[in-house]
C-alpha cells in the first residue's frame, strides 16, 4: 500500500515540529561512536525535508540542538557543530532547488562564529524562497525563550510602549522566536521517548503529539506519512465538542 496516496492533501498540518531523537543509541547498536549516529541522522533530515516539501507542508521545525545539549561531552558538541556547518554547505543547493527558506530559532549568539556565519549565509541566500519554511532550533530552550519574552514585554510596559491591559496571546506571540510561524499542528518525537524536552512549549498548546519507537537515523518518508495519517485520524476540537465541529 502506498501510504503517501492515503494522505488527504486538503487536511495537511500547516506546521510540523520534530524532536529528532535516538542518534546516539542508533550508533551504539551499530557498535560505533555517537558521531556516526549524528552523521546518519543528517540523511533522515534530508529525507524528511524533501517529503514535507513534496506533500506541501508549509512549515517544518527541527529540534537540532538544545540549550541543554551544551552539557554533553566537549568532543561530541564540537562534532555536532562541524557537522552542522558541513550540512549547511551541502544542502544549500537542495534548499534552493526546492524553493525552501531556511530560518533558525534559539540563542544563536552562543553558537561558534563559524557556525553562526554559515547559518546566516544560508538564511540570507534562501530568504526569498516560498515553497516551505524549514526552521532549525539551535541552542534552543523553550523556557529561556519564554523568559526572554517576559523580559522584553516588561521593558515595553515600563517604557509605556505596551499597557498591561493590552497583553494577550498575540502580543506574546509577537515576542517569541517563532513570531513569524503558525502554532505547531503535529509534534513528532522519535526513539520511543515520550516527553517534550523543553521544545516549543507555548507553540504546541494544541498540537497533536505523535511518538514513534523508530530511532532518528532510521526515520524514513514512510514513517513521516504514518505520522501524518495518524494526525488526520484525530479530531481536533480546540476545546469544543464533537457536535460543535460537525
Amino acid at each position: 500500500m502506498n501510504l503517501k496516496e492515503s494522505i488527504e492533501t486538503k487536511r495537511l498540518p500547516k506546521h510540523i515540529a520534530i524532536i529528532m531523537d535516538g542518534n546516539g543509541r542508533w550508533a551504539k547498536q551499530q557498535g560505533m561512536m555517537r558521531a556516526f549516529g549524528h552523521e546518519n541522522g543528517t540523511k533522515s533530515v534530508r529525507r524528511t525535508v524533501e517529503a514535507c516539501a513534496e506533500l506541501g507542508i508549509e512549515n517544518l521545525t527541527l529540534y537540532a540542538f538544545s540549550t541543554e545539549n551544551w552539557n554533553r561531552p566537549k568532543l561530541e558538541v564540537q562534532t555536532l557543530m562541524k557537522l552542522l556547518v558541513s550540512s549547511l554547505k551541502k544542502e544549500i543547493k537542495t534548499l534552493q532547488d526546492n524553493d525552501i527558506r531556511l530560518m533558525a530559532i534559539g540563542n544563536l549568539n552562543t553558537l561558534p562564529k563559524k557556525v553562526y556565519k554559515e547559518l546566516h549565509d544560508v538564511i540570507d541566500h534562501t530568504k526569498d524562497n516560498k515553497r516551505m519554511t524549514l526552521t532549525l532550533a539551535l541552542s534552543y530552550g523553550s523556557r529561556e525563550e519564554i523568559q526572554n519574552t517576559v523580559k522584553e514585554i516588561s521593558i515595553k510596559v515600563k517604557n509605556n510602549i505596551i499597557s498591561p491591559e493590552k497583553i494577550d496571546e498575540s502580543i506574546i506571540n509577537e515576542h517569541l522566536y517563532t513570531h513569524n510561524l503558525p502554532d505547531v499542528d503535529l509534534l513528532i518525537r522519535t526513539s520511543g521517548e515520550q516527553r517534550i524536552s523543553n521544545f516549543l512549549l507555548w507553540q504546541i498548546a494544541y498540537a497533536e503529539l505523535y511518538f514513534t519507537n523508530v530511532l532518528w537515523p532510521d526515520f524514513t518518508k514512510q514513517h513521516l506519512y504514518e505520522a501524518i495519517i495518524e494526525y488526520q485520524k484525530r479530531e481536533r476540537r480546540f476545546g469544543k465538542t464533537s457536535e460543535q465541529l460537525s
